[in-house]
């Protein structure tokens, strides 16, 4: 079981005169969610890729349990984590295939399960043949808000320990968020989260928010604690949800 998550002073460079994350330490306990913000470009889906070991840092450790990831097969690293991302991705088969492939041997009352909760089985059985509807190549038969309830079923039913949210939200209107939010906070029960986000109602689930800027960790803490300081996150709360908050920028 996955208790502890830690970055510890991790440096990294795709080309090495280009430093991206630069001397990134946190820590990430037991169903503790975590949010990372900051201007695109940052890093934030680079402590992603470090996470997954797509690449390794060039300086420092990533941990779990104690445990540098380097040390932990592959196979075990990645089957304990789930990553969403913000144009998830679905296969030319069954809705019901689809939501089977986070853990093939799931049952079909499993599956049923999983959408029920999420709150994706209501357009689901609206649909011809409801579960055994054919998604189209490139999803084209379906909405992107639908896509992404898909896949929040399909994590669901993987139960993965690490929850990993990369921009989820990001390209669903105003309506469709709502009900993406509900799944979302299913989906983080109970769970170890790290959310790379720009939507407040996202970001306010946290227990921690982590500031990123030009690779750097420069602000850390609560919503609350990072508007009173009045900085960086504060700016960037402003110019993003100015319209939701009704805060002037």
């Amino acid at each position: 079981m996955v208790e502890e998550v830690e970055f510890e002073n991790v440096n990294f460079a795709y080309d090495i005169d280009v430093p991206v994350l630069k001397n990134i330490s946190f820590t990430l306990k037991r169903n503790m969610k975590l949010a990372i913000v900051g201007q695109t470009g940052a890093g934030k889906s680079t402590i992603i890729n470090l996470l997954a070991r797509f690449y390794d840092p060039d300086e420092g450790r990533i941990l779990i349990n104690g445990h540098d990831i380097r040390d932990i097969p592959l196979a075990s690293l990645r089957g304990c984590m789930s990553i969403v991302l913000q144009d998830s991705f679905l296969f030319s088969v069954s809705i019901k295939e689809n939501i089977r492939f986070g853990k093939l041997e799931a049952s079909d009352q499993e599956i049923i399960d999983a959408a029920k909760s999420i709150g994706a089985h209501d357009f689901i059985m609206k649909l011809p043949n409801d579960y055994d509807y054919m998604i189209q190549e490139g999803s084209s038969n379906i909405s992107i808000g639908q896509r992404q309830l898909i896949s929040f079923a399909r994590t669901l039913v993987a139960n993965p320990e690490i929850l990993v949210l990369d921009e989820a939200t990001a390209s669903v209107d105003a309506y469709t968020e709502l009900v993406i939010q509900r799944a979302l906070k299913k989906l983080m029960r109970n769970r170890m989260t790290i959310i790379i986000a720009h939507r407040l109602s996202t970001i306010r689930l946290c227990d921690e928010i982590l500031t990123i800027d030009q690779g750097s960790i420069v602000e850390r803490g609560t919503h609350e604690q990072l508007m009173r300081k009045k900085g960086l996150y504060s700016s960037f709360y402003r110019l993003q949800f100015r319209e939701e908050t009704g805060l002037k920028a």
